[in-house]
């Protein structure tokens, strides 16, 4: 790292949002807004932050230390499946910031990090109740970014909801939004829906720091076919070029390497998350160049020997995913009935874990996403701006009178897109 100590302590105490500083007044963690990571991704061009979603504590302690290594600028994330009211892991909205904080100032950590609320999905204009009481303890928790994600109403429902909740969110948190509901080569996203969007959270004075779209990418470890479409996703990014929003690439587990620096390369992409490859890497599975696990000829998943987990504890978690009738991805459900069990191996077999995760981030960082020195262009920024916020990246061009509720109902009738059926790929 090249930032001074000096300019370290400056960003650490300038630079941390309000309710960083409140929850952790002594703390030398520099936890910070989602913004300063997508700028600073801008300022190196063409690099992607990997945005690693912490199932566990292994996978949040490995990317934190790959990321010291490659003195790269990160996101820790979890989505609302994996931690919100009916999680699937320990780590939750709720306690994520804490663990990270914690997990900072015991390893030396001095790269910024953002603290990301993913997938807040809202599936139907019931979830919005719950929505208005959730949004707010997250952010009194530590979250210093979230993604608004109603990609899977109609599009006019979808722009309504996020101008309906963006009250909820502080105006310096990072924010995302997202469009066609994840799920493959089905219902691939367009142009159309991309700008209805962002124009209609623009006409709003909404101006997102990233926008998820699918681009043909599926979660987990299903097979994704074509993959990551990165033709439609430059095209796409493109149309938005006006409204300066960059772009949040999911489901990277499925897709080659070459294919994800093509994605850093072509498109406007400052986001990249990665979920279900670092879960598996942690237990000590084996995993291919696509980051999905590979399977042997029955089907099951391969384990590594003197890898990850212990055989033993290994046995335990396969023997419980059958009791259950888990199979393939839903072996994510794992998670939180053996956290503690995990936590509870010798101290070499969880820092095994720890490392093999290090290991796996840090190529990605260094040699894929073009992510290496992004923390010094952080701080550089955290320190331009001298505060915490530093502002949106647009201002409004779209006047407000054409996107008033009813024209918003009107308009989304017009709009091409690629209707496909429900998917099932929320995290």
């Amino acid at each position: 790292m090249t930032t001074s100590s000096g300019d370290f302590a400056k960003a650490v105490r300038v630079g941390r949002p309000p309710n960083i500083q409140k929850l952790f007044p002594h703390s030398q963690a520099l936890l910070v807004s989602g913004k300063f990571i997508d700028l600073a991704m801008i300022k190196k061009k063409n690099a992607l932050c990997i945005a690693a979603n912490g199932r566990n504590s292994f996978v949040i302690r490995g990317a934190l230390k790959a990321a010291q290594r490659a003195n790269a600028a990160l996101i820790i994330e979890i989505a609302r499946s994996e931690g919100g009211a009916d999680a699937y892991c320990a780590v939750n909205y709720w306690n994520i910031a804490r663990i990270v904080d914690a997990a900072c100032n015991e390893m030396g950590i001095t790269i910024p990090v953002a603290l990301h609320a993913d997938h807040y999905g809202i599936k139907s204009e019931n979830d919005i109740p719950d929505a208005k009481i959730e949004i707010p303890s997250m952010f009194e928790a530590g979250i210093t970014s979230i993604a608004i994600d109603a990609s899977h109403l109609p599009d006019d429902k979808n722009l309504l909801t996020n101008l309906e909740l963006k009250p909820l969110i502080p105006d310096w948190s990072g924010l995302e939004t997202e469009i066609g509901e994840i799920k493959g080569k089905l219902g691939l996203s367009t142009q159309s829906e991309a700008l209805f969007l962002i124009q209609g959270l623009n006409a709003h004075d909404i101006f997102p720091n990233w926008i998820a779209l699918n681009n043909g990418t599926v979660h987990g470890i299903e097979a994704s076919g074509q993959g990551i479409q990165v033709d439609l996703t430059r095209d796409i990014h493109e149309a938005l070029v006006p409204y300066h929003v960059s772009g949040a690439q999911h489901g990277t587990s499925g897709n080659s390497s070459l294919r994800l620096k093509e994605i850093a390369q072509q498109t406007h992409t400052t986001k990249a998350n990665v979920a279900t490859a670092l879960q598996m890497i942690s237990w000590g599975l084996e995993v291919n160049d696509d980051g999905n696990a590979a399977l042997d000829a029955d089907g099951n998943f391969i384990k590594v020997k003197d890898e990850g987990v212990t055989e033993a504890m290994w046995e335990k978690m396969v023997a419980f995913a059958s009791t259950k009738g888990w199979k393939g991805g839903n072996y994510k459900k794992l998670n939180l009935p053996f956290e503690n069990k995990l936590l509870g191996l010798p101290s070499t077999i969880r820092e095994r874990m720890v490392n093999r995760v290090e290991s796996f981030i840090y190529n990605l960082i260094a040699n894929v996403f073009n992510a290496a020195d992004t923390a010094d262009l952080a701080i550089e920024t955290i320190l331009e701006t001298n505060g915490f916020d530093p502002g949106p990246k647009s201002r409004r061009t779209e006047d407000p009178s054409n996107w008033t509720p009813e024209k918003i109902v009107q308009r989304a009738t017009s709009i091409e897109g690629n209707q496909s059926p429900e998917g099932d790929f929320d995290d």
